[in-house]
Order: C-alpha cells, then structure tokens, then sequence
C-alpha cells in the first residue's frame, strides 16, 4: 500500500454547508479509519482546509475513495493537493510497510 497525504483547500463562505456536511464525512472518515484507510485526518486551526492521510494501492484507487467524501459531494472542496508520502520518523513511520 502506498500512502498519500491529501490536503484539503475549503472553498471561500463554505463554512455553514461545511457545518452541515460534517457529520456526515465524519462518519465516512470514522469508517474509514476502522478499516485501515485513513490513518490520519483533521483540520487546520486557521479552518482554511484539512489534512487526511491515507493508504491505498495507487493514486486512482484513492481518488475514487476521495469522490465517496460528503464534502465533496456538497461542494464544499475548493482544491485537493494530493502527495505520496513516506513518514520515515515518529509515530505514522512505518506504515507503508
């Protein structure tokens, strides 16, 4: 599995669709997560996006895992920076083993 860190760019005056989409994508990344997906995820304290990471087999199996986000499903994503990351130090090195 390879692992992708995702960030998130919030579309400008989202934040009441944001509000009301966020129970729904927690679910979907709480889900996520269970299953080994998502290994991390969160937003920035500054509320202009988030950070997931994530594994999958490839770049195309994760946007396909991306599309299935309530948030983007209510348009609230104004940009996704997507990287294929290898945390050698800390507590996530390792986990592309």
């Amino acid at each position: 599995m390879t692992v992708f860190a995702v960030e998130y760019v919030y579309a400008a005056s989202s934040t009441e669709t944001r509000n009301e989409a966020r129970p729904a994508h927690r679910e979907w990344t709480g889900g996520l997560a269970q299953d080994g997906v998502i290994v991390a995820s969160g937003p920035y304290g500054d509320g202009a996006g988030a950070l997931l990471i994530f594994k999958a087999a490839d770049e195309s199996a994760l946007n396909s895992i991306l599309k299935q986000d309530p948030f983007a499903a209510a348009g609230v994503i104004a940009g996704t920076r997507i990287a294929e990351w290898s945390p050698v130090t800390g507590m996530l090195a390792g986990i592309a083993a």
